[in-house]
């Protein structure tokens, strides 16, 4: 049990604690844009689609 407190203990005084929030933030914007993006080119692609007449004599 005393390992495990150690860890914790070593890893709440590393420098690197605002780092590891800031790549958070960074990649859940990045998540968004993302889907923002699939979203965007799915309506897109959908609109074409039904735009498309399937009559063969027209």
């Amino acid at each position: 049990m005393n390992t495990i407190r150690e860890f914790l203990a070593r890893r709440r005084h590393k420098g690197d604690a605002g780092y590891t929030t800031e790549t958070i933030v960074v990649i859940a914007l990045l998540v968004g844009i993302a889907i923002a993006a699939v979203t965007a080119v799915g309506t897109t692609i959908q609109n074409k689609a039904t735009s498309i007449s399937l009559d063969a004599g027209e």
